[in-house]
């Protein structure tokens, strides 16, 4: 294949993109190609689990991002111009090492309605990186539309000279946009002024044509609108659906070097994640004793003080477990917890008994960290650390959710900001949450909604594929009533 889809959203554009990640890769193998990026909005949620699937669907991945780009990342006043949309692809380790701190300042910096960046910290994190001009809301199209012609030839040769020699691009859609077909030529008189290669792509935001519909109602929801409201905030077509590459050759009959300088790009673009390495931070104890010594010593301390008459088990399931633990690498990440328990007991902050596989270990009890005893209640080390199967322990640990802040700026102090992080959960909207959410986008009545929600049954993990498999009532409904069938 000579085409690669450089402009994507994955459901990781919250409330916005509807390509689901799984099915994507499925839709892209039924194209025949071999490529695919994911570019969500502002932020890098979605790269893992993209790297992942493309890779075990044998598909090479792009990482990369659409920013929000202002003409002044720290001004908090809305400006007329707002932002702008810049299109990120990482070509190298050291691009999707700059494109994860521009994301990160675009949130932790920038934010204002959107995880904002500018053109001046991209000029410090361009490395590395390819950059597309975006679309209708991209820079080069806005000045265009706005007859400002001189304006976009100098704001693409300064994009240029940015990124540097070949690593900026003209990007051109066709979704049927009037704006759109207005903007092209004048893009392509651009490309030919300046010697900005064109490059041919399709905003993708669901994965088939059908979908629009879908998408429609999400971002109804993500907006608070029904779908009946004038206002509300819409695509205007039907076509951000993920095309194969003769419909994009079909688009693009004038371009056919546009559409194949896809492919060229995404060959570029060689990203890999190493998900085999262990990157855990060194405790510094500041004693003389070696870090290995300390955690036998505090182990063994620890066990005369949960065992005062030190039975035999207990001694050999300690020497056992402390055994793996140097073998696995541990010993560090043990005293690390231990350090920030030992702290938050000091300070008076309630921790947790334990929870979870880590209350299998006895070098936990004996360190203080849980508070069962695994000899008495029969708990399996190797349910929480097996040799036989390398990876990282996880010990489940609860502060007191008023003073674990104190806990996290500990750590943080101790080891560095720039070494802590707070993981995020994404929550996923349950089947019958989702019924009501989309009844009230549609127009739907409470009741009705409510009515139709109460037949999907409670349970963990239940899905509307489920529901209808488990609920005759449900599944006549969902044949016989066209309002519950469309919902």
């Amino acid at each position: 294949m000579a085409f690669a889809h450089l402009h994507l959203h994955t459901e990781y554009s919250l409330l916005d993109g509807a390509c689901r990640i799984g099915p994507l890769m499925e839709r892209i193998r039924e194209l025949g190609m071999d490529s695919v990026a994911a570019t969500d909005h502002g932020a890098l949620y979605g790269a893992v689990d993209f790297y992942k699937a493309c890779r075990a669907a044998g598909i090479h991945p792009v990482i990369g991002c659409e920013m929000y780009v202002a003409p002044d990342m720290d001004e908090k006043v809305p400006s007329t111009r707002g932002y702008s949309h810049l299109i990120l692809l990482c070509e190298t380790q050291e691009g999707y090492r700059n494109l994860m701190q521009l994301s990160s300042q675009g949130f932790t910096r920038g934010f204002y309605y959107k995880p904002r960046i500018d053109l001046a910290l991209l000029r410090k994190h361009s490395k590395g990186l390819i950059a597309l001009s975006a679309c209708l809301s991209g820079e080069l199209s806005r000045l265009l539309l706005e007859n400002r012609y001189d304006d976009a030839k100098a704001h693409a040769m300064m994009m240029r000279d940015l990124m540097g020699e070949g690593n900026y691009f003209i990007e051109i859609m066709d979704h049927a946009m009037r704006e759109q077909k207005l903007v092209l030529p004048m893009l392509a008189r651009l490309s030919s002024d300046t010697g900005i290669p064109l490059v041919a792509t399709n905003d993708c935001h669901y994965l088939r044509r059908e979908d629009a519909r879908a998408q429609e109602v999400l971002m109804c929801i993500s907006t608070g609108k029904t779908l009946e409201d004038e206002g509300r905030l819409r695509m205007q077509t039907e076509e951000m659906y993920v095309k194969g590459e003769d419909e994009m050759r079909a688009l693009f009959p004038g371009f056919p070097d546009a559409v194949s300088r896809t492919a060229d790009i995404a060959r570029r673009c060689r990203v890999e994640f190493d998900f085999t390495a262990h990157h855990l931070p060194h405790y510094e104890s500041g004693l003389p004793e070696s870090n290995e010594e300390l955690f036998t010593r505090l182990c063994r301390e620890g066990l005369k003080a949960r065992y005062p008459d030190e039975p035999q088990e207990a001694r050999d399931r300690l020497e056992y477990e402390m055994g793996v633990i140097r073998r696995m690498g541990f010993v560090d990440y043990f005293l690390i917890v231990w350090d920030f328990i030992r702290f938050a007991r000091e300070q008076g902050i309630m921790v947790g008994p334990g929870r979870g596989s880590g209350a299998g270990s006895i070098v936990a009890y004996s360190l203080n960290i849980t508070q069962l005893d695994p000899i008495r209640y029969a708990l399996l080390f190797e349910r929480f650390l097996n040799p036989e199967r390398v990876s990282l322990p996880d010990l489940d640990i609860d502060l007191c959710y008023e003073r674990r802040g104190e806990v996290i700026d500990y750590v943080a102090q101790k080891y560095g900001h720039d070494h802590v992080a707070q993981i995020i959960t994404f929550g996923t909207m349950a089947a019958r949450g989702v019924i009501r959410d989309v009844g009230r986008v549609l127009g739907y009545s409470y009741a009705e909604t409510d009515a139709i929600a109460k037949m999907v049954p409670m349970e963990l993990g239940m899905t509307l594929e489920k529901a209808l498999d488990q609920n005759p009532q449900l599944r006549e409904a969902s044949v016989q009533n066209p309002r519950v069938k469309r919902l």
